[in-house]
């Protein structure tokens, strides 16, 4: 192999992977500053996720671009686009109304998905909710009107019923036990329950809530939950 040869399959098999001014350089090891950087210059460097970034300074203003390996990307800000169409499949936040009117009292109770009214099971056509993608309960909002015994604990849980069969199973359960007050919303979030609360696509899913102690005669309830849902096109 001549040297001529030599040199060309050395270039070949190079990691020319960073330009910096026109020249074949190594990538940074973090992102550059604007202020270490003249005009026009650009460079490669790793982002602090390890993927790859290429920054240009141009104006005085530091550009970057994201590249990806692996068909990724990651959007480090707002993402704005005149239309957005998912072909395949993304993570959306749903939000369920689930208000109410009732003495609770120390009962278990369903909260209805698509009515104003709770029920003592999930076989109602309005307190089950059937999953057409997999679901993550999030977040639970609770907010009561007056309430008589501020001191009930309240206790949550995602239920559930498989395609193909009526068995109910509970997900996960989440017990808030901190003081209640009147008008004022509790928050019980997706760490709070001692399972993952997620169910499954083509299930049948309930929420339910059980206080320890009768915290009011008939009031209204007002209750909203946010699921994670993983959407397939």
């Amino acid at each position: 192999m001549s040297l001529l040869e030599r040199k060309v399959r050395r270039v070949q098999n190079s990691k020319g992977n960073a330009i910096l001014e026109g020249s074949n350089k190594s990538a940074l090891p973090h992102p550059p500053s604007k202020n270490n950087m003249s005009d026009g210059e650009q460079v490669f460097a790793l982002l602090s996720n390890r993927t790859l970034g290429l920054f240009k300074k141009l104006n005085g203003m530091l550009y970057k671009v994201s590249l990806s390996h692996d068909g990724n990307q990651i959007v480090d800000n707002k993402l704005t686009a005149k239309r957005i169409e998912y072909t395949n499949e993304f993570t959306d936040y749903r939000c369920f109304v689930h208000n109410f009117q009732d003495d609770i009292a120390t009962s278990e109770v369903f909260l209805p998905w698509f009515a104003i009214s709770e029920n003592t099971g999930m076989d109602q056509e309005h307190t089950a909710y059937l999953t057409p993608y997999t679901m993550t309960c999030e977040k639970i909002v609770f907010r009561p009107e007056v309430l008589t015994d501020t001191s009930a604990d309240l206790t949550f849980k995602i239920k559930k019923q498989d395609d193909g069969d009526a068995t109910v199973d509970t997900v996960a359960t989440a017990t808030y036990t901190a003081t209640l007050a009147s008008h004022t919303s509790i928050v019980v979030k997706r760490t709070d329950f001692d399972n993952p609360p997620t169910v499954g696509g083509k299930d049948k899913v309930a929420i339910s809530v059980t206080a320890g102690a009768d915290p009011s005669g008939v009031i209204d309830w007002y209750v909203t939950s946010v699921w994670r849902t993983e959407i397939k096109v």
